[in-house]
C-alpha cells in the first residue's frame, strides 16, 4: 500500500513537471511576450524577418524556420529525453495499474436524462427516438398542446408508447416565461433599431421594460443603462442601480462595469475606489471592452492602483485589437470632440458642427447639380458627423449624382462602397473594380489605393503585388492616407517589396497625421514589440489608447453634447462621468464644466467644486490648457480646496510654460505685483504682461490696463521712497529757471486768467435768446444729391 502511494506521489510530481515545462514553452513562443521589455537596447532593434504578423487586419504567414524556432525545437526534444528516462524509471506494469484504476475513478459520466412521470417515470430518455416517422436527437414539444417538453425511453414510440417528461412543470413554466420575455424583447429591439423617430424608439423601451420585467438579461442591460443616462426613459439611478446589481448576481460583465461605475464616481452609492476596481476587474475577466479600457488608463495615470505601463499596456491593446478589427475600408465613423468650456469662453469659435440651414443650403445645391455638394454631402453621409447622422442610402444617392456628372472622387468612394458592401449597396468586386479604374485612369488617389487593394487581395482580378505596390505608391504620392497606410504595410510585411521596418515606419506616421486608425494601431504594435524601432511602452500606451477611443462608444460624447444642449444637464453629465471613466480628455473637461457651472443637481451642491476640481485635474494632466487654468483658479480662490497661491502659482506656470496661454502669463503678472505666492517683483509683473499681450492679441486691451496701474503703484512706490522737502530743499529755482523766474511765472498766471475770462464772456453772448421772440426764417431742404446720409 506504501509503495502505491509513493508512485502516486510520483505520478503527480511527473504531470505537474510536464505542464510546467508545456507552460513555459507556451510562454517562449508567443509572439508578443511582455518580455520583450527586459531586451538590451541593441536586441530590441532588430530585424524580425520571420514570424506571424498582424497589420491592417491581414495576417501574414511567412515560410521558414528562424534561429529562435530551432532553438525551440531542440530544447522541446532534449525535454522528451528527459520525460522519458523518468518514466523508464518507474515499474510499467504498476504505472499502468494505476493510471487505469485513477482514470476509472476520475472518470466523470454524462448525464443521463430522466424521464418524469408518463409511462416511463424514472427510465432513461432514448435518444433519437422515433416520433411519427421523424427521429427527434433531444427532447420536443411536438404533439403537446402546452408546450411542455418530453422524451420517449425506447426508440421506436408509436411501437411502445413509452415516455415521459424532461422538466417538471416548475421548470416548464419558467422555460416558456424567458422564451415569452425573449420574443417581447426581440420585438422590442427590432422597433428600436428599424427607427429613428424618438416616439418609436420610447415604445421600443416599453418593450425592453416589459422583458426585463420577466428577468431578460438582456433587457435589463438595455433599461439599466437607459435608466443611467435618460435615453428615452426617465432617468432615475437609483433604479438603474438595482438593476446592476441584480446583474452582476447573474455574472453579467455589463451589470459589473456599470456597478464599478456608479461606486467610481459616487453616483446613488458612497464612492468606493476600491469597490470600483474590484467589480472594472470581473467586468474585463468577463469580456467587456470598456471595462479593459478603464482598467487600461486607471493603470496608465494610477487611479486607485500603482501606476503600471505594462499593465496599461495589456488592458489598451486588447481593446485596440477590437476596435482595428471592427475598420471597414470606407473607414469608421467620425468621433466628434465638442469642448463646452471652449463654446462658453469663445462663442464665435466654430465647434464642428453644421448648422441645419448649412446643411440645407447644400442639399440646395445638390439638387440644383452642383458636384462638389454632390460629393460633400455623400462624405458626410456614408461617415457621419458634424451634425450629420450616418445613413449609407443617402450617401449612395449624392456620389450616385456625381459620378454621373463625371467626378472621380464619387466614382472612388461608389468603389469602396461596392468593395465593402452593406444593406443599402450589395457587395460586388466587379463593380467596385470598374468604379475604381475610371477613378484612377483619372489619377484620383482613392480609386489608385482601391485599384491597389483589388490587385493586393485578388478582388475581381488576379494578386499581384508588383501592380498593387505600383498603384499605392501614386496615391500615396498625392498624400491619400489608404495608400500611405497600404505602402507601410507591404514594406512592414515585406510583400511585393523588400521588408523594411523605416519605409514602413515612416509611410505609418504619414497616415497617422491623417488621422487613419489602423495607422495608429500599426504605429503602436512596433513600438509596443520593439519592431524596426526601439521598444517604448509610454509611446505604444498612448497609441492604443488613441485607437481605443476611436471605438464605437465614442458615439456617446455625442449623445451627451446633444442631452446637453436640450437642457438636460443631469443626462449630459452622467454619460460625461462615464467617458471620462475610459479617459476621454473631453469628456472630463466637459463634466468639469457642467460641475463647475453647477448644471447638474443629481449631486449635492457642496460637493459641485470638488466633483470638478478632480475631473479638471485629470484633464490637465492630459495637456488641456484651460483645464491647467481652472485648476490655478481653483487653488487661487479656494473652490472645493483651500486657498493655497503656491500652488495656484505653479498651475499657472505650467500652462504658461507647456501651453504658452497668455491668460497664464496674465494670472502670473497680477500674482507678482501682489505677491501672491511669491515674492513681489513689478520688472517680472511686467514682463508676463508683456508675454501675454505677444502670446494673443485679445489680451493687449486687459495689459494696457494693468500696465498703466503697474506704473502708477510704481511712481507711487517711487514717491513713497523719497523725502520731498529734502528734493525740494536741493532745487535752486534761480539756477533752474533764471534770476527773474518768478515775473515769468506771474505773465503766465496772467495770461491764464485773461484766456478764462474771455472765454467765459463768449459763452454768455452765445445764449439764445427765448424762442418765442426770435423771428421765424423758413428752412429750405437742400437738394437730394446733397441731402447728408440718414
Amino acid at each position: 500500500m506504501g509503495q502505491r502511494a509513493r508512485l502516486r506521489l510520483l505520478l503527480c510530481l511527473v504531470v505537474l513537471w510536464v505542464a510546467g515545462l508545456a507552460a513555459a514553452d507556451e510562454e517562449g513562443n508567443q509572439d508578443e511576450s511582455l518580455e520583450s521589455k527586459t531586451l538590451s537596447a541593441e536586441d530590441q532593434v532588430k530585424d524580425h524577418s520571420t514570424g506571424t504578423r498582424v497589420v491592417a487586419g491581414q495576417i501574414f504567414l511567412e515560410s521558414g524556420k528562424s534561429d529562435s524556432q530551432s532553438e525551440d525545437e531542440k530544447n522541446y526534444h532534449s525535454q522528451e529525453e528527459e520525460k522519458e528516462n523518468v518514466l523508464e524509471e518507474l515499474n510499467s506494469l504498476e504505472m499502468s495499474n494505476l493510471l487505469n484504476k485513477d482514470l476509472e475513478e476520475a472518470e466523470v459520466q454524462s448525464p443521463v436524462l430522466t424521464a418524469i412521470g408518463g409511462t416511463a417515470d424514472g427510465e432513461p430518455c432514448h435518444f433519437p427516438f422515433l416520433f411519427m416517422e421523424k427521429e427527434y436527437p433531444e427532447c420536443t414539444a411536438d404533439g403537446r398542446e402546452d408546450g411542455r417538453l418530453w422524451c420517449a425511453t425506447t426508440y421506436d414510440y408509436k411501437k411502445d408508447q413509452k415516455w415521459g417528461f424532461c422538466e417538471t412543470e416548475e421548470q416548464s413554466n419558467k422555460r416558456r416565461q424567458m422564451q415569452e420575455a425573449e420574443d417581447v424583447y426581440q420585438t422590442g429591439m427590432k422597433i428600436l433599431n428599424e427607427s429613428s423617430k424618438k416616439a418609436q424608439k420610447k415604445e421600443a423601451y416599453q418593450y425592453l421594460l416589459k422583458a426585463a420585467d420577466m428577468n431578460h438579461t438582456k433587457a435589463m442591460e438595455k433599461v439599466s443603462y437607459a435608466l443611467l443616462f435618460g435615453d428615452y426613459l426617465k432617468q432615475n439611478i437609483q433604479s438603474s442601480k438595482e438593476l446592476f446589481e441584480k446583474l452582476t448576481e447573474e455574472g453579467s460583465p455589463k451589470g459589473q462595469m456599470a456597478l464599478g461605475f456608479l461606486y467610481a464616481s459616487g453616483l446613488g452609492v458612497n464612492s468606493s475606489q476600491a469597490k470600483a476596481l474590484v467589480y472594472y476587474t470581473f467586468g474585463a475577466l468577463g469580456g467587456n471592452l470598456i471595462a479593459h479600457m478603464i482598467l487600461g488608463y486607471r493603470y496608465w495615470v494610477g487611479i486607485g492602483v500603482l501606476p503600471s505601463c505594462e499593465s496599461a499596456l495589456t488592458h489598451y491593446r486588447l481593446v485596440a485589437n477590437h476596435v482595428a478589427s471592427d475598420i471597414s475600408l470606407t473607414g469608421g465613423t467620425v468621433v466628434q470632440r465638442i469642448r463646452l468650456a471652449d463654446e462658453v469662453e469663445n462663442p464665435g469659435m466654430a465647434s464642428g458642427m453644421l448648422e441645419d440651414d448649412l446643411i440645407q443650403y447644400y442639399q440646395f445645391l445638390a439638387e440644383k447639380g452642383d458636384v462638389q455638394a454632390q460629393v460633400g454631402l455623400g462624405q458626410l453621409h456614408l461617415h457621419g458627423g458634424r451634425g450629420v447622422e450616418q445613413n449609407h442610402q443617402r450617401a449612395f444617392e449624392y456620389f450616385n449624382q456625381a459620378a454621373n456628372a463625371g467626378n472621380s472622387h464619387a466614382m472612388a468612394f461608389l468603389g469602396k462602397m461596392y468593395s465593402e458592401g452593406s444593406d443599402v449597396v450589395p457587395q460586388s468586386n466587379e463593380t467596385a473594380l470598374q468604379y475604381f479604374k475610371k477613378a484612377a485612369d483619372m489619377g484620383n488617389p482613392v480609386g489608385q489605393s482601391g485599384l491597389g487593394m483589388a490587385y493586393l487581395y485578388g478582388r475581381g482580378v488576379p494578386v499581384n503585388y508588383e501592380l498593387a505596390l505600383k498603384y499605392f505608391q501614386k496615391a500615396a504620392e498625392q498624400g491619400w492616407v489608404d495608400g500611405q497606410l497600404q505602402l507601410g504595410s507591404m514594406y512592414y510585411n515585406g510583400i511585393g517589396v523588400k521588408r523594411d521596418y523605416k519605409q514602413a515606419l515612416k509611410y505609418f506616421n504619414l497616415a497617422s497625421q491623417g488621422g487613419h486608425i489602423l495607422a495608429f494601431y500599426n504605429l503602436a504594435q512596433m513600438h509596443a514589440t520593439g519592431t524596426g524601432v526601439m521598444r517604448s511602452c509610454h509611446t505604444a500606451v498612448e497609441l492604443f489608447k488613441n485607437v481605443c477611443e476611436r471605438g464605437r462608444w465614442s458615439e456617446r460624447l455625442m449623445t451627451a453634447y446633444n442631452s446637453y444642449k436640450d437642457g438636460d444637464s443631469n443626462s449630459a453629465v452622467v454619460q460625461y462621468l462615464l467617458l471620462a471613466e475610459q479617459g476621454y480628455e473631453v469628456a472630463q473637461s466637459n463634466a468639469a464644466f457642467i460641475f463647475d457651472q453647477k448644471e447638474a443637481s443629481i449631486v449635492e451642491e457642496n460637493e459641485t467644486y470638488p466633483r470638478a476640481l478632480l475631473h479638471w485635474n485629470r484633464a490637465a494632466s492630459q495637456g488641456y490648457t484651460v483645464a491647467r487654468i481652472k485648476l490655478g483658479d481653483y487653488h487661487f480662490y479656494g473652490f472645493g480646496t483651500d486657498v493655497d497661491y503656491e500652488t495656484a502659482f505653479i498651475h499657472y506656470r505650467l500652462a504658461s510654460e507647456q501651453q504658452h496661454s497668455a491668460q497664464a502669463m496674465f494670472n502670473l503678472g497680477y500674482m507678482h505685483e501682489k505677491g501672491l505666492g511669491i515674492k513681489q517683483d513689478l520688472h517680472l509683473a511686467k514682463r508676463f504682461y508683456d508675454m501675454a499681450a505677444e502670446a494673443s492679441p485679445d489680451a493687449q486691451v486687459p495689459v494696457f490696463l494693468a500696465l498703466c496701474k503697474l506704473r502708477v503703484i510704481y511712481s507711487l512706490q517711487y514717491v513713497r521712497e523719497i523725502n520731498i522737502r529734502e528734493v525740494f530743499s536741493h532745487v535752486d529755482m534761480d539756477q533752474l529757471l533764471g534770476p527773474e523766474w518768478d515775473l515769468y511765472l506771474m505773465t503766465i498766471i496772467a495770461l491764464l486768467l485773461g484766456t478764462i475770462i474771455a472765454y467765459r464772456q463768449r459763452q454768455h453772448q452765445a445764449i439764445p435768446r427765448p424762442a418765442g421772440l426770435r423771428p421765424a426764417v423758413p428752412q429750405q431742404e437742400p437738394p437730394p444729391e446733397h441731402q447728408p446720409p440718414q
